[in-house]
């Protein structure tokens, strides 16, 4: 998909805005889910060593922050001074990139993959999904997550900005993303330290948490507010890799990705409502869209919480389904 919209925006002179973020967001969604399952069925091959999944984990959340870095700096090189002639660079890059994407995925394929019906999946769906709270608990934070970083990346702009102030959004970008990535090396450092991934995650959301409240009701100056921006996002960097282990000790393979899709509906349905509220009827202000995300965050700490006291009993026969 993403080809696609490469090769139409190089075609046509002003392509659908509409459609091609549609095809985009729809394609990013698929992603979310897919390419972490994919990885974990890789690493369940037996040439494959166990061990070294919570190490893939971070360095994806770490190559992945790295990435978005380098496609600003390409795209803005590519882009220039001038607009109007550079606006298609970028999408011959994307069109570049997403094909060798596309190679790189046919030549790991080993052939036609194990699949069952749609009963089948349905059963075994409402089974281990719909039918275990611990999964449940896990969804809920993980959709809080989701909900408070889609807030964030909305409104991060508009608040440094506020009262006219002046500021290189270009050089704060990359800052914030640095932050993430450092947060996700911190990651290995807590499990070789045999720290429980829900204490991680329930301290780390906290903290993400009174961050968001600081920010939606204190009025700060600029280099105050990009350190609570850094430090929102190394909270990120430590919390997706472990979301990810967690997601691994309960979720079995083949429903991982029904169960990402799970969390991120009702998250994406409360960020169309706040947006529904705020851009249309302009009923609710900035600052409280960032404190629904605290709240947010709170109730994803106390669903860990919550977690830990139900006792560590994650799925381990994941290869009978």
């Amino acid at each position: 998909m993403h080809l696609i919209v490469g090769i139409w925006k190089m075609i046509a002179s002003s392509p659908s805005f509409w459609v091609a973020n549609v095809c985009l967001s729809f394609a990013t969604s698929i992603f979310a889910f897919s390419f972490e399952t994919w990885a974990v069925v890789e690493h369940d091959k037996p040439s494959h060593r166990q061990d070294i999944l919570n190490e893939t984990f971070w360095l994806m959340i770490f190559f992945e922050s790295a990435s978005l870095i380098g496609s600003q700096v390409i795209g803005n090189w590519m882009v220039g001074g001038n607009l109007e002639k550079g606006i298609r660079s970028p999408s011959i890059a994307a069109a570049l990139a997403a094909t060798v994407g596309i190679i790189c995925m046919s030549r790991g394929h080993d052939g036609a993959p194990k699949t069952m019906t749609f009963k089948d999946y349905r059963v075994s769906f409402y089974a281990y999904i719909l039918g275990d709270r611990r999964i449940w608990l896990l969804a809920c934070a993980q959709a809080c997550l989701h909900f408070s970083i889609a807030v964030f990346w909305i409104l991060w702009a508009p608040t440094l900005v506020a009262d006219g102030r002046e500021v290189y959004l270009g050089l704060i970008y990359p800052c914030l993303l640095g932050a993430r990535m450092l947060g996700s090396t911190v990651f290995p450092w807590l499990i070789d330290a045999s720290f429980r991934a829900e204490d991680c995650l329930m301290y780390a959301f906290v903290a993400q948490a009174l961050l968001l409240s600081i920010i939606a009701y204190d009025y700060q100056d600029i280099g105050v507010l990009v350190t609570q921006f850094s430090l929102f996002h190394a909270c990120i960097g430590l919390i997706l890799p472990s979301l990810a282990r967690l997601r691994t000790m309960y979720v079995p393979n083949v429903l991982r990705g029904g169960m990402i899709s799970l969390s991120l509906a009702p998250a994406n349905a409360a960020i169309l409502f706040l947006l529904m509220q705020r851009g249309y009827y302009r009923t609710i202000e900035n600052s409280t869209m960032i404190a629904f995300a605290a709240v947010g965050l709170f109730m994803a700490a106390g669903c860990m919480y919550v977690l830990k006291r139900c006792g560590k009993q994650p799925y381990q026969n994941r290869h009978k389904l």
